[in-house]
């Protein structure tokens, strides 16, 4: 039976991701002697971090003390306190937060600071909903962090006695669970302000993987377990086809028997997952 193998146009790095990663390592090959840190992964990648490993870029959990040289803030951004810690330190700061990330920390401070009780819609211990809330609290102690609809009823006492709620949304988010949540707060919102800051890359991205699914037989997710985006999509195609969700290559042969009874087969990536993964993967998939 010979196979039909599709990818998705969007797949793989997204413009941040990219931004992120080219422009740390052209930090460290432009002056090799120099230390360069990241703070926590740079994106939520195995084989990019060890990639960054073997180039001399250090992945750090606590900002160094006692050294010079460049400490990145990643992608998913940092919180107001970190950025003073580096400040004060003898790093310097090369901020490379997704510029989607700055824009829905920008609409999270202005709800705190107009007195909305300010909802961010994502997963609390994800970095970036963490900065996004650590920014807002600056200004406001009304800031939340949900997931579903279902956590609206944590905080439904709050709704009542605030006049205003705001919501932001976490960049790699689905737009149905954005939806789920304001249908439950219009009903018990006075006042409702919500700003759908999910990127415009994840959306066409899952866009494009829905209809690859509904074309497919099987659908292979490749990207890190860890990666919300990535997890996501598997969701998404998962409600539409038989799907499967791989880090890289070496997870097929878990799912030889699944490949070799599917003709039509969707691949698509997380936002964080390399090419030279993705273009392994297909390679392996053909030659079963």
């Amino acid at each position: 039976m010979s196979k039909k193998i599709k990818l998705a146009k969007t797949a793989g790095f997204c413009y941040g991701v990219k931004r992120a990663v080219e422009t740390t390592k052209k930090l460290k090959t432009d002056n090799e002697s120099q230390n360069v840190y990241v703070l926590g992964e740079l994106i939520h990648n195995s084989h990019v971090i060890r990639e960054l490993d073997r180039l001399g870029i250090k992945t750090v959990d606590e900002i160094p003390s006692n050294s010079q040289g460049v400490c990145v803030v990643r992608s998913h951004g940092a919180s107001p306190a970190t950025f003073k810690e580096i400040a004060d330190s003898d790093l310097q700061i090369m901020d490379l937060t997704c510029p989607d990330v700055k824009k829905v920390q920008k609409k999270a401070i202005e709800l705190a600071q107009d007195g909305y009780l300010t909802i961010i819609v994502g997963k609390a211990d994800h970095p970036e909903v963490k900065a996004i809330k650590d920014n807002a609290l600056e200004f406001s102690k009304s800031v939340y962090v949900i997931s579903g609809a279902k956590e609206i009823e944590k905080i439904e006492n709050e709704i009542h006695e605030q006049k205003k709620v705001g919501v932001v949304v976490q960049t790699t988010q689905m737009i149905n669970t954005l939806n789920e949540i304001v249908e439950k707060l219009v009903p018990i919102s006075k006042e409702l302000k919500v700003f759908n800051t999910i990127c415009a890359s994840t959306s066409k991205r899952q866009r494009e993987a829905k209809e690859l699914a509904h074309q497919s037989d099987l659908m292979i997710v490749v990207g890190s377990k860890k990666s919300a985006n990535t997890t996501h999509l598997a969701q998404i195609v998962s409600d539409i086809t038989k799907t499967i969700h791989i880090e890289d290559v070496k997870d097929i042969p878990a799912y030889i028997n699944e490949i070799k009874k599917s003709e039509n087969i969707g691949v698509t990536a997380g936002a964080s997952t390399p090419d030279n993964i993705i273009n392994e993967v297909i390679n392996a998939i053909k030659n079963i």
